[in-house]
């Protein structure tokens, strides 16, 4: 075996090991692609480069010029069919966009190694890492300040005023946002959804168990 092969397959094995590096985080996350994927999409974008750069040498003369970007480039964007079998939505969420864009970025990672970029692509794996992992808790803590949270109480007939919502939400000292109440034909209850404006987790515990103890509550989600 030639010196250029053992670098060829030694290429093939550090795109492997990279995507396993991430795969690993998403499978800890119990999602669909989680190991297995992210190293065989690492694997074979890297050989899909290595082939790209060096499987048409042969046919390689005066009159025969190659670009041997054109095949590697097609991954960039065949990488999307994959990543979208990724996303999921639920009701009027959407789930899996993440891990979709963790595809994409594996792809790349394995592009670079196939094309001897080693350097490269592992400070991008390090750095993928982090943006997946270390990034998420203060993702949380970030949308938990500033986002609003919702609330549906479900309550006999006229026995939940705004003013009594408004009074169960003050001792957290949340603003009370939106008000709507609808008549749920099927049940004969009122609906109450409000809006209320960023709080801790904490804060919002409370609140909920206030709102479950106003007369006439029947559930509150």
């Amino acid at each position: 075996m030639t010196h250029s092969m053992i670098d060829l397959a030694l290429r093939l094995v550090v795109a492997a090991a990279l995507g396993s590096v991430i795969g690993l985080e998403r499978e800890r996350k119990s999602w669909s692609a989680g190991l297995r994927t992210h190293m065989l999409v690492a694997l074979s974008s890297a050989l899909i480069m290595i082939v790209s750069m060096h499987g048409f040498s042969e046919v390689l003369g005066e009159h025969v010029v190659l670009d041997p970007s054109r095949v590697a480039a097609q991954v960039v964007s065949g990488i999307g069919f994959l990543g979208a079998g990724a996303i999921l939505l639920r009701g009027e969420i959407v789930r899996g966009l993440t891990t979709a864009a963790s595809l994409w970025a594996v792809a790349a990672i394995g592009l670079a190694v196939g094309s001897g970029l080693y350097v490269p692509a592992v400070i991008a794996t390090i750095l993928i890492l982090i943006i997946l992992a270390g990034i998420k808790p203060l993702e949380a803590r970030y949308h938990m300040k500033h986002q609003a949270h919702d609330f549906v109480v479900i309550a006999d007939p006229g026995t939940v005023s705004i003013e009594a919502l408004s009074a169960a939400v003050r001792p957290a000292a949340v603003t009370l946002r939106q008000y709507v109440a609808l008549r749920d034909p099927s049940t004969d209850l009122d609906e109450i959804r409000i809006t209320l404006g960023p709080a801790p987790a904490r804060d919002l515990a409370e609140i909920e168990k206030r709102l479950r103890a106003l007369p006439g509550v029947r559930d509150v989600e």
